[in-house]
């Protein structure tokens, strides 16, 4: 089947950034959120993306606007999907939550429409069971910042067909990813080996083992990671560290999967990293100050 209109279930980070770069591919898409000023803040994040790529001479005005002009802002998720060919959701990891909304997707998306979760840890056949197509149900992980990342986890649930398999890998391609393909497992492969690893660092400065910088300048150096696991933390979110962490031990029974009593207490204050400006580092100035524990 050809792909020609995307509804994206989500405005957030995750959202807008897969809203952008389907666009940017030639889709017609539709943002869906629950508030508008999601929706506003997710096109405006577009929009400054796209504007840095056109300052850095990467894309020009006109393919811009182009771009713009494809992705509609919509609230209501029976209008965001009822002619879509693919539905990809991008909402908080909360599997109530994705449950009962891939119902009211089931519902009112075409019935040829193929169903993507871009969750990072959820079960994608426990997801694919409450729709009447399973076999078009398929998770679809994208790497944040969207634009950015290279990669998208492509995972099939028990009954997933391959030719969904199929389609999802030419949408990826299209959209300048390269896939890789995971059976179903919690975590599935990249957070199987990060969440772990970030929590281990957090371990590490809850013993006081080394301050912040110096554990994210010891990884970064000694390992080449791109930025420290705790600034990554604080990108990613450490509520949603926090559940996946608590998901795996659900999942697991196996307790090497734990979260940090630190990440735990951090999360009661609301301090959940970069999206409200305090995490492991404070990010109320002009450059984020690390934070002393």
């Amino acid at each position: 089947m050809e792909i020609k209109k995307i509804a994206v279930l989500g405005a957030g980070q995750m959202g807008n950034g897969i809203a952008h770069v389907c666009a940017q591919a030639g889709y017609e898409v539709s943002m869906r959120d629950i508030d508008q000023k999601f929706v506003d803040k997710g096109m405006a994040t577009i929009k400054k993306n796209l504007e840095r790529g056109l300052k850095k001479e990467r894309i020009t005005q006109e393919e811009l606007d182009t771009t713009l002009g494809r992705i509609t802002g919509v609230l209501d998720l029976k209008e965001a999907v009822k002619d879509a060919d693919l539905v990809i959701e991008a909402i908080p990891e909360i599997v109530n939550l994705k449950l009962d909304t891939w119902r009211e997707v089931d519902e009112s998306a075409p019935e040829h429409a193929i169903l993507a979760s871009n969750t990072s840890s959820i079960s994608i056949t426990q997801m694919a069971a409450v729709t009447k197509r399973p076999e078009k149900f398929i998770g679809m992980h994208f790497f944040n910042p969207v634009p950015v990342m290279g990669l998208v986890e492509i995972i099939k649930g028990q009954a997933t067909t391959d030719d969904t398999v199929k389609v999802i890998k030419e949408v990826s391609h299209k959209v300048g990813k390269k896939t890789v393909l995971v059976n179903e497992a919690p975590g599935f492969a990249v957070n199987r080996l990060l969440v772990p690893a970030i929590n281990e660092a957090i371990f590490a400065i809850q013993e006081g083992v080394a301050t912040v910088e110096d554990m994210d300048l010891a990884i970064k150096l000694g390992l080449n990671w791109p930025m420290g696991p705790l600034t990554l933390a604080d990108f990613v979110g450490l509520d949603t560290l926090l559940y996946i962490s608590d998901y795996f031990v659900d999942e697991f029974k196996d307790g090497k999967y734990r979260a940090p009593a630190l990440l735990r207490k951090m999360v009661r204050a609301g301090w959940v990293g970069r999206k409200s400006g305090m995490g492991f580092y404070d990010y109320s100035g002009e450059t984020p100050e690390p934070n002393r524990f």
